[in-house]
């Protein structure tokens, strides 16, 4: 039987209608083969983080079992935001929908393509807050820090506010 990986995926958007977008997403990822959609954290409203001249976006965590490896997930997620409709312009900007592979169990891996631990996860608490909210027990496995001790000294604070979020009774089929 193949393993079942633990990840973690920050979810945002700040284009188009910004909730549909993520619960497009959400949908999308539930349906990859051998994949879960575990717990998913409230939807955050925040202002942009980088390129600040856009509008705010929402943002949330899950937190999802697959059996998919990091590269064919990564992969995965890729189309799930082109079939969504990501646009890549500049740098943080504006966009449709974020996928980001926030951690892969606890595995510490970097090429040309993706890194995990994601590497702005300690500068934002819209992903840090979430985290926290999905698992507060969660450890930085580079860092060997608990996400909620790391978050204490996060110094741009982003959020604006938030609202709860029920994936089985909220997401569109």
């Amino acid at each position: 039987m193949p393993n079942k990986n633990i990840v973690y995926i920050g979810i945002g958007s700040n284009q188009g209608d910004k909730l549909t977008n993520i619960k497009k997403a959400i949908t999308s990822i539930e349906k990859l083969d051998s994949t879960n959609v575990g717990v998913c954290s409230s939807i955050y409203l925040t202002k942009p983080y980088g390129y600040l001249d856009q509008d705010d976006f929402l943002n949330m965590v899950i937190k999802i079992s697959t059996e998919k490896d990091l590269a064919l997930l990564h992969r995965e997620l890729n189309k799930i935001e082109d079939k969504i409709g990501r646009n890549k312009t500049i740098k943080w900007g504006p966009r449709q929908i974020d996928l980001d592979i926030l951690f892969f169990n606890d595995i510490i891996y970097t090429d040309d393509q993706i890194t995990v631990p994601h590497k702005g996860i300690i500068k934002r608490d819209f992903v840090m807050v979430p985290l926290i909210e999905i698992d507060s027990n969660l450890i930085h496995p580079a860092l060997n820090l608990k996400i909620a001790d790391i978050c204490n000294n996060v110094s741009q604070k982003q959020i604006i506010s938030k609202f709860k979020f029920n994936y089985k009774s909220d997401l569109v089929s």
